[in-house]
């Protein structure tokens, strides 16, 4: 058996309860810290990182929010998941836009190495970030086991977080933490 990973999505103080901090998000962060740290393989992170011209690229004409500006406590991990940061040394990746090419090239090279029993993906936002590198992973290891535990993601809102979730199930990711 190879080597299971999780990957936490964007748990930035800016995404529970800073600047675009959503309820969802709050509902969600003890239950994520809880299944980072306890998680029975490696544990990875991605840090969205923007910098003071945030307004002045594509991203911030279209979400005028200046948020994860590089260094403010926005950009941080909320506190508990910094700590189990690390105490588990965690690989984390800071990435300028929603998906990260640098996760999945490091991912392909992990499985290159080693090959891969699984990744899990949590976080947020599930309708922006997490299914952008749920799918850009997919895309680049599609014989890996994907998976994005429901319950442990929100989105912008319950309607985007629930369209989300179709859609990567539509391209073989497996959702979890449903009841059916």
């Amino acid at each position: 058996m190879g080597t299971r990973y999780l990957v936490v999505i964007d748990m930035q103080n800016d995404f529970v309860d800073g600047a675009l901090g959503t309820l969802e998000a709050q509902a969600i962060a003890a239950a994520v810290v809880a299944a980072a740290r306890d998680f029975d393989g490696e544990v990875v992170f991605t840090l969205d990182t923007h910098d003071e011209d945030y307004l002045s690229t594509q991203e911030g004409s279209n979400l005028p929010v200046p948020h994860c500006i590089r260094g403010t406590e926005g950009w941080q991990l909320i506190p508990a998941l910094e700590a189990v940061r690390e105490e588990r040394h965690a690989q984390t990746f800071e990435k300028p836009t929603f998906g990260s090419t640098d996760l999945a090239a490091w991912l392909v090279a992990q499985n290159a190495a080693s090959p891969i029993e699984s990744i899990e993906f949590i976080g947020v936002c599930t309708d922006i970030c997490v299914v952008s590198n749920a799918l850009l992973v997919k895309a680049a290891l599609p014989e890996v086991p994907l998976s994005v535990d429901a319950s442990l993601c929100a989105g912008v809102t319950p309607a985007a977080h629930e369209a989300a979730l179709a859609t990567m199930a539509s391209c073989q990711v497996h959702i979890l933490g449903r009841d059916s």
